[in-house]
């Protein structure tokens, strides 16, 4: 070819080059390809934010697009948010939250005090309800405290009594802009890393906050599609039509693990699969018959047979990872004679016959548990008769009406020592999961914890009732289970929180 002609032809290139790099944006680099994200989960619906709730597929999308004043370490410490400092006086009832400057809502709104006590106001409604008999739970504790804007950026929080553990309640409180609350729940505006972008039965998209006041997020985009089937979940990861496949269980870790293709993330839960004993009424008011019914288990064997030995026995009603947890508290021993001793001590040497209510799902191992731990105590001379309930809603309703024949299957989520020991064994507040139980040395020892504002001193303080409920066992001690989780190679080290949510920044 003619050395003219290949002259023009690199000359003509050339310009067309600059041409487009031109219509690009002089000095730009070529834009990097979108990154997205897409979570498979059994449901993508995230509900009005302000109820009381512990459901790990609601909470990872409401504390991606929402932030609380403070938000929970690993570690179990709390750390700043939207509040970058706070601070209690010595009486454990005045707190003082002193808000991040610079904080843009998804609307394009700037945080001011005046959101963070609307949006508690709302928190604090009755009319805003409740999940599975939660209703007024967050009234119970701050209904009567005095909320208050000082200035732009200062928020007070009185509260009528001594209230130590009062970041384990705000940690839960998403504040939104005070111009969007009365959108909820249809509409979401958040100041989170994450903006909700659509929102269908079965499909949710959030896109990066771009004016997010922390790190950039690291994904353009999370889609996150409902899937109840877990094997269907390991079947669309395996497809590369999914990035997370949440809660596989135990076959999906066994698929994920013969595969390859994907890892495997596990983690230890804080949740407790537990029975609640009904010590108001009937046999289970003799501590000697509670302490009976955790002698009588072999937990180590239920454990194998129900879940494959995914999960740690429990030596008491909280798990390692919650704060006051006691590891020196040893787990009840298999002791089948032991049982038999102390059942005959409380007059039931001939045999003793209970009734135990479960629910169908959540645990969706009740009924096998149920039945082998049937069978077990059938070894000690207990029969029991089991009451199954298909509608979960209703069952605990039913559980928070205190109807419970001698027992119940339950599983206690909440990482809140506080929330627990309110909630479930406090027996001069009654709370909606309490059952009866009666100690007044315990209700003493949660008295003085709610006024030390020294953490070192108030873990103290819970695991000495920590000891104390354990040796009267008010519940059935069995285990936390360990998660698993899928992920593919675009996700690098992540792995879920430690109460099992996926956040994705």
């Amino acid at each position: 070819m003619d050395k003219t002609i290949l002259k023009a032809l690199e000359v003509s290139a050339l310009f067309a080059l600059l041409v487009f790099a031109s219509s690009c944006g002089a000095g730009s680099e070529t834009p990097e390809p979108l990154k997205q994200v897409t979570v498979i989960q059994s449901s993508v619906a995230p509900g009005d934010p302000h109820i009381v709730s512990d459901s790990a597929n609601r909470l990872s999308i409401l504390y991606s697009i929402y932030e609380s004043l403070v938000k929970l370490g690993d570690e179990g410490s709390y750390r700043p948010s939207l509040a970058e400092s706070w601070s209690v006086e010595d009486d454990a009832r005045t707190w003082t939250f002193r808000l991040r400057s610079g904080v843009t809502f998804h609307n394009g709104e700037t945080l001011t005090a005046n959101d963070v006590v609307a949006t508690l106001g709302r928190v604090l409604d009755p009319s805003i309800g409740g999940s599975f008999g939660t209703q007024g739970v967050y009234i119970s504790y701050l209904g009567e405290a005095e909320i208050a804007a000082v200035d732009d950026s200062t928020v007070t929080i009185v509260t009528p009594e001594p209230m130590a553990d009062l970041l384990d309640l705000i940690v839960a409180m998403p504040i939104s802009p005070a111009s969007a609350l009365a959108n909820l729940p249809d509409t979401h505006v958040g100041s989170g890393p994450y903006e909700l972008a659509e929102q269908s039965e079965d499909r949710l998209i959030l896109t990066a906050h771009r004016a997010y006041w922390g790190p950039a997020p690291p994904y353009d985009e999370i889609q996150w599609i409902a899937e109840p089937d877990s094997a269907k979940r390991v079947d669309a990861l395996l497809a590369g039509e999914a990035d997370i496949a949440a809660r596989v269980g135990i076959d999906g870790k066994r698929r994920l693990a013969e595969n390859g293709e994907a890892t495997v993330r596990e983690v230890e839960s804080g949740l407790a699969i537990i029975y609640m004993l009904n010590a108001q009424d009937g046999p289970c008011q003799d501590p000697r018959v509670r302490q009976a019914l955790n002698y009588a288990l072999d937990v180590d064997a239920i454990i194998q047979e129900i879940k494959e030995g995914a999960a740690s026995p429990l030596n008491g009603y909280l798990t390692p990872l919650h704060f006051g947890y006691n590891p020196e508290t040893p787990v009840y021993p298999y002791d089948p004679d032991e049982a038999r001793r102390l059942l005959a001590d409380a007059g039931y040497g001939e045999g003793l016959e209970l009734t135990f209510d479960i629910p169908s799902v959540m645990p969706d191992e009740a009924p096998a548990l149920t039945q082998m731990m049937i069978e077990q105590y059938a070894q000690v001379g207990i029969t029991v008769e089991v009451i199954v309930h298909e509608d979960r809603p209703g069952y605990a309703e039913m559980v928070r009406e205190k109807k419970i024949h001698d027992a119940c299957a339950f599983d206690s989520s909440p990482r809140s020592t506080y929330r627990v020991l309110r909630e479930k064994i406090q027996s001069t507040r009654r709370g909606p999961w309490w059952q009866g139980y009666e100690s007044e040395r315990v209700n003493e020892l949660i008295g003085e914890a709610e006024t030390r504002v020294s953490d070192t001193e108030r873990r103290v303080i819970y695991r000495e009732i920590y000891s104390i409920v354990r040796d009267d066992a008010p519940w059935i001690f069995l285990y936390n289970p360990t998660n698993y989780w899928g992920a593919g190679s675009i996700l690098g080290g992540w792995s879920p929180s430690p109460d099992g949510l996926i956040l994705l920044f």
